[in-house]
């Protein structure tokens, strides 16, 4: 059990120590206890009191009896009856729970709201209902003298709270206000503008304040918690809060409890707990976690505090101040007040630990053995008033090993806030080299004026792939870096003129003489040198430039005269009729139109038509183009058909002409 003061105020943490994995047998637990001092010395209050994963949200039912919690991985609750300090059932989910609600006295009615937009409500015997909401919800509360269920959802609300006392419900929303709704004319009866009122004067917001904590105490009283660490009291009477509480983290207000027997409110970020008067705001103590915090249950009527943690196990801590134990673990007060009787100090504090090398160091390898060494791990525990004896007897000069020490680390301090660079880098290595001469002097300007030095461009690791990647390479025969390097050489060495400038009108101020100041002639002159000597490399740049292209031009069209052009084949597919280049040309074009352009084309030749249906549709109508040997086939079959035609005509004209020569009967 691990106790912590804060205050004068005693925290007992009973959760702490190492957790047994679930698959180790009952035989093997019982070992480890026998040979782990931690193990045997932890307090397990409740059987199984943690998750798989990661615990989202935990509370305790109205008789006091229950404790549910709900968390991942995979979706689950479960529910410990703190009479029998065991788990008592475990219900799997479907998705993930934003929250719950105990609707009963005990775990016979539960509301789930999903991270899915479904709700589920379970009975004493498991799931019993599901529908779905609109929208993804945040929180909701449940009005019992309607039996109506309120829920809050994404894009305009984050938390809610109904009083217990008129039924006023309250919605905290993502601009910062608190909206105050009677239920039973279903009309907004107040607003209170809380982003406004959270900013003070030492406070620092970077982004606009939303609600994500609401709390109702008693017939008056709320509070309401920020996303940007501020805690407000308010009186329902007044819209300006009695006290602004900041938490000084900058996160978002998780939970708002209140403790009616001391005055306390109980308010809790992802990385504290703190606990305060609400009258002045003074500190009364704080709980600081090992793990992030994602809700915080009171025990109700005791001083115990249950806490969902991002991390399997679930936290217990005990305040006695607070009140006293539950009634199903009365135990403890009577162990806290033995331990406060009897305060004793850690074991291992009067000893210190050394290895076998430190032993042969101070010549004490012939105590092995002796009741002077406790063998422990790889070394042994030895009293710490003999070690320091042995020590002062061995090395007499350690303080000056110690002030060596010291002198040598303070010079490395200094070393490492110069670059140390102990090879150039594969990419941009003149770059580099710039950059560390200029951080050499910036480094010498900085230590005689006596200012802090800014982060170089070799150390931070956002232009660290500059210098990595061969893609970041600086091409220093593009025609870029060679027109604008003749003027980043001049602005380095006008730079490196002012600076010797500056220094050298500083010695003349603290010898106390007055300067002999340059005429502005003189300084205008050396300005319009400087430009004109830029101006003249910048045209000779140019003009290289020019020649060089000159050069390639006439190098390819040399290589132009001398190549001879080939013919080039072209495959005709089967099928296709090959007419001109020209046709080739206008098909290609026409399939790179849009679908619109060629449906325009096609209807203008009439190929397809448009027409509208009786329903208030459109019909389209395509004809299908043939190709030139279809068309010719076609032809041909249309003439064998007439001739077939002629034939026949001719055949029956025969038949029916009588012959000359033969009489008529």
């Amino acid at each position: 059990m691990q106790v912590s003061s804060l205050n004068e105020v005693k925290i007992y943490s009973l959760s702490c120590g190492k957790s047994l994995p679930e698959w180790l047998s009952d035989r093997k637990k019982r070992a480890l206890q026998k040979k782990n001092v931690d193990v045997r010395r932890r307090i397990e209050l409740i059987q199984d009191f943690e998750m798989p994963t990661v615990c989202t949200t935990i509370k305790v039912s109205k008789d006091g009896q229950y404790i549910l919690a709900t968390g991942t991985y995979k979706p689950r609750v479960r529910c410990y009856d703190t009479y029998q300090l065991s788990l008592k059932f475990e219900r799997c989910l479907d998705s993930e729970v934003v929250t719950f609600e105990i609707l009963s006295d005990d775990y016979s009615k539960i509301v789930f709201l999903h991270n899915d937009r479904y709700i589920e409500f379970h009975s004493q015997s498991g799931f019993y209902y599901k529908t779905r909401i609109p929208k993804f919800g945040r929180d909701f509360s449940y009005h019992y003298p309607s039996c109506d269920l309120y829920f809050v959802g994404a894009r305009e609300n984050n938390v809610c709270d109904i009083n217990a006392v008129h039924g006023l419900f309250a919605t905290g929303t993502i601009e910062g206000r608190v909206e105050c709704w009677d239920p039973r004319v279903r009309k907004r009866v107040g607003v209170l503008d809380c982003a406004l009122n959270s900013v003070t004067a030492d406070s620092e917001i970077n982004s606009l304040p939303t609600i994500s904590a609401l709390k109702f105490n008693g017939a008056l009283s709320m509070a309401v918690g920020t996303s940007t660490g501020q805690v407000l009291l308010y009186d329902l009477r007044s819209d300006k809060p009695l006290l602004v509480k900041d938490h000084q983290y900058g996160l978002p207000i998780k939970s708002v409890h209140f403790q009616d027997s001391l005055d306390l409110v109980l308010s809790a970020d992802s990385r504290i707990v703190k606990m305060w008067n609400k009258d002045s705001g003074k500190i009364f103590t704080s709980l600081e976690p090992e793990h992030d915090l994602n809700g915080v249950c009171l025990y109700p009527g005791s001083g115990m505090l249950l806490t969902a943690n991002e991390s399997p196990k679930m936290g217990i801590y005990y305040i006695p101040v607070l009140g006293p134990a539950p009634r199903w673990c009365s135990f403890l007060d009577n162990l806290t007040e033995e331990l406060e009787e009897n305060p004793e100090s850690t074991v291992y504090d009067d000893y210190k630990f050394v290895t076998k090398k430190d032993l042969e160091n101070l010549g004490l390898t012939h105590l092995i053995g002796s009741p002077f060494l406790r063998a422990y791990m790889h070394g042994f525990f030895m009293d710490i008033r003999l070690y320091h004896k042995v020590k002062l007897m061995v090395n007499p000069f350690a303080y000056e090993e110690y002030r060596k020490d010291k002198i040598r680390q303070k010079i490395e301090e200094t070393r490492a806030q110069r670059v140390q660079l102990k090879k150039l880098p594969k990419v941009n290595k003149e770059l580099a080299l710039k950059l560390i001469e200029e951080e050499e002097e910036k480094q010498k300007s900085a230590l005689k004026k006596k200012v802090k030095s800014l982060p170089n461009i070799l150390t931070d690791d956002r232009f660290k792939v500059m210098f990595e990647n061969p893609d970041f390479q600086v091409d220093e025969d593009s025609e870029e870096f060679r027109l604008l390097n003749p003027l980043v050489s001049r602005i380095s060495e006008k730079r490196k003129k002012q600076l010797r400038l500056l220094e050298q009108q500083e010695l003349k101020d603290e010898e106390e003489e007055e300067p002999e100041g340059k005429p502005s002639d003189a300084e205008s002159s050396e300005s319009s040198d400087d430009e004109k000597g830029w101006v003249e490399e910048v045209r000779k740049q140019r003009r290289l430039l020019q020649q060089e292209e000159r050069v390639k031009r006439q190098e390819q069209l040399k290589e132009d005269q001398q190549t001879v052009l080939k013919p080039q084949f072209y495959e005709i597919k089967a099928g296709e009729e090959f007419r001109s280049f020209k046709e080739s040309a206008t098909k290609q074009r026409l399939m790179n139109k849009t679908l619109e352009d060629r449906l325009k084309l096609e209807a203008k030749h009439g190929t397809l038509n448009v027409s509208d249906t009786t329903v208030g549709s459109k019909q389209l109508t395509f004809t299908l183009k043939r190709s030139e040997q279809q068309k010719k086939q076609q032809e041909a079959e249309k003439l064998h058909r007439q001739e077939r035609k002629k034939l026949r005509r001719s055949a029956s004209h025969l038949r029916s002409r009588p012959r000359r020569g033969r009489p008529f009967h």
